[in-house]
C-alpha cells in the first residue's frame, strides 16, 4: 500500500506513512488506552478522505467528510467500548468507560454526535453543498445519530449498544451518498 502511495504523489504517500505508523502504535500500544486508541481509530478513518483528496488534488473538497469520518468514528468507537466492558475489564484495559463511567461515556457520545450533527448543517450553510444532501444528511445520518444519542441513554446493555452500533453502520452509508451527491449535484 505505501509503494502504490507513492506513485502517485508526494502527498499520499505522506499520509500512508502516517496511517501506517499509526495502526501500528494502535495495535500495539493505544488500543486499551483512555481516548488514545478511540481517537487513532477516528484519526486514520478520516485521513482516508485526506488521502483521496490528496490523490485528486483536490484536498479542500476531502476536509468536510474527513471531519464527518473523524467525529463519527471517536462517537462510535466510545459506544463499543461501552458494549465491550466486561471483556475489556477482563483483559485489564484502560478505556474511557472502565475509566470514567457509563455515565461520562454517554455524556462524551451525546457531545460528539450533537457536534456532529451541527457540523453536517454547515456545508449547506457555507454553500458548499445544495438542498439535496441537506435532506439525506437529515434524513439519513442526523436521524440515526439522534436516536443512538436518546437509546444509549435509555439502555446501555450490551445488546442495545451492539444494535446501536449497527445503526452507525448504517449512518456511514447513506453519509457517504449524502456527500456523493453534495459534490456531484
Amino acid at each position: 500500500g505505501i509503494f502504490l502511495a507513492g506513485l502517485i504523489n508526494r502527498y499520499t504517500l505522506s499520509i500512508a506513512l502516517i496511517a501506517s505508523l499509526l495502526l501500528y502504535l494502535y495495535s500495539y500500544r493505544l488500543k486499551r488506552t483512555v481516548l488514545w486508541g478511540n481517537l487513532t481509530v477516528s484519526l486514520v478513518s478520516g485521513l482516508a478522505f485526506v488521502y483521496g483528496g490528496a490523490a485528486v488534488k483536490r484536498l479542500s473538497l476531502a476536509l468536510i467528510p474527513a471531519t464527518f469520518a473523524f467525529l463519527y468514528h471517536f462517537g462510535r468507537e466510545l459506544l463499543k467500548d461501552m458494549e465491550d466492558m466486561h471483556g475489556d475489564r477482563l483483559q485489564a484495559a484502560n478505556t474511557f468507560p472502565i475509566r470514567f463511567g457509563i455515565r461520562a461515556t454517554q455524556a462524551l457520545i451525546t457531545c460528539i454526535f450533537l457536534l456532529l450533527i451541527f457540523a453536517t448543517l454547515l456545508p449547506y450553510i457555507w454553500g458548499i453543498f445544495g438542498l439535496t444532501y441537506l435532506l439525506l444528511v437529515i434524513a439519513g445520518v442526523d436521524v440515526i445519530l439522534l436516536y443512538v444519542i436518546i437509546s444509549q441513554w435509555q439502555d446501555a446493555s450490551p445488546k442495545n449498544l451492539h444494535r446501536l452500533s449497527n445503526w452507525l453502520k448504517l449512518g456511514m452509508l447513506l453519509g457517504l451518498v449524502a456527500i456523493y451527491v453534495g459534490v456531484t449535484f
